[in-house]
């Protein structure tokens, strides 16, 4: 099945949803967004998204939160520069958490006990306990909670997903996955030196589970080279790469995971390659090189994913586009176009989710699942590679 075949089945399923939603009287709703780093891309989104009706924005720095208020048009009295104000606020039923990682389980368990539908940037936390916190809050009050999981949103990924539920790939014999980054370069706050890598794995992790259709079950992992004395004192991670080797749970497959976050020379690789029995993907070696798709030993074609803008409501199509999103200052959109076009996917979902009464496809339970195999590697590189199991969240809630 060529591209054009499965951007028109993505079209198909993509109008039949709106169709439904036309029988239904969709409600809008008001969300706040923490965090005006990165957060402001998301805030212009929902601004823009039809099904939005008020956004409020936080920040402590009131320079910034002025500055964004003004762009995005957005009322004083939607302006915060104390959490806690925000959150408090009756009209908002939704928060979308983009702030430093050391905030994310304290500011979502706060958004959820005030009654909150809430969203957060990855990881969703940095240890077992806080997810298990977080799955049992949501459950508690009742309230949405998602991962915004970039990596399950990018155009490569929803391309190579239709490519799995087609059963182009055949049977899935092998997963990899690779996040190579180098944040000792400027533009990366203090707190990520030396931050133990796969605390930060979901990117990788993430394909690959979903793809599998599974969970992991147990993991080892090794590091590999030193960072130096500071960054190893950090945090108490001393490697500059690991390596992990995941067995699945109820599968024959086994998913391999790198990752790097300092001291290693590279171009920034965050990407997964599939290989079935029929066909097999992998991601380009360096941006604009052409993804290969192999359907023979010999037999193989590079191209480029498409865009996904048809998926999304005409108002946020612009957001997902190679040329959307362009800001130097923002080391993450150098990446590549705000991660693959996932950003108003991202949104998109989350207010929907709200919207239909139903749980996001990255619901608390699938977060943890796919955060707790990077906190558990972590884990088994912090102790010379022992196998850790890894707890299964469906089962304990």
């Amino acid at each position: 099945m060529n591209r054009e075949h499965i951007c028109s089945e993505l079209k198909i399923v993509f109008h039949h949803k709106l169709f439904l939603k036309g029988k239904m009287k969709m409600k809008k709703v008001n969300i706040g967004v923490a965090g005006l780093g990165f957060g402001k891309e998301f805030a212009a989104i929902y601004c823009d998204h039809p099904l939005v009706d008020k956004v409020a924005i936080c920040t402590r720095n009131p320079e910034t939160l002025n500055k964004v208020g003004e762009e995005l048009g957005i009322p004083e009295e939607l302006r915060f520069t104390n959490y806690d104000d925000m959150i408090s606020h009756e009209e908002l039923d939704a928060i979308h958490i983009v702030t430093p990682i050391k905030e994310h389980y304290p500011q979502s368990i706060k958004a959820l006990r005030a009654g909150k539908h809430t969203a957060c940037t990855v990881p969703m936390a940095t240890s077992l306990d806080e997810l298990r916190e977080i799955v049992k809050t949501s459950r508690e009050v009742g309230k949405i909670y998602t991962m915004m999981e970039t990596s399950l949103y990018t155009r490569e990924y929803l391309y190579v997903k239709r490519l799995k539920e087609n059963g182009e790939l055949g049977k899935i014999q092998y997963l990899k996955g690779d996040h190579m980054q180098n944040m000792s370069l400027e533009g990366w706050g203090d707190y990520w030196q030396g931050f133990p890598p796969f605390w930060y794995g979901t990117h990788v992790l993430s394909p690959i589970l979903d793809l599998a259709g599974t969970t992991a079950k147990s993991v080892r992992c090794l590091g590999s080279g030193r960072v130096n004395k500071e960054r190893a004192e950090h945090y108490g991670c001393p490697y500059a790469v690991e390596t992990a080797t995941f067995r699945l749970r109820n599968s024959d497959i086994v998913a391999e995971a790198h990752r790097c976050l300092f001291e290693t020379v590279r171009q920034v690789r965050e990407c997964f390659d599939v290989y079935g029995d029929k066909m097999s993907f992998e991601w380009e070696p360096t941006v604009d090189e052409g993804h290969t798709i192999f359907t023979g030993i010999d037999d193989f074609t590079k191209f480029t994913a498409p865009d996904t803008a048809e998926l999304l409501p005409k108002e946020i199509q612009k957001y997902t586009l190679r040329s959307a999103i362009k800001d130097p200052n923002q080391p993450s959109f150098i990446q590549g176009s705000g991660h693959g076009g996932s950003h108003p996917h991202l949104c998109n979902e989350f207010v929907n989710a709200i919207v239909e009464g139903r749980q996001p496809y990255m619901d608390a339970v699938r977060s943890a699942n796919y955060t707790a195999a990077g906190i558990c590697a972590q884990e088994s590189a912090d102790h010379g590679g022992a196998e850790v199991e890894i707890p299964d969240f469906a089962e304990e809630f």
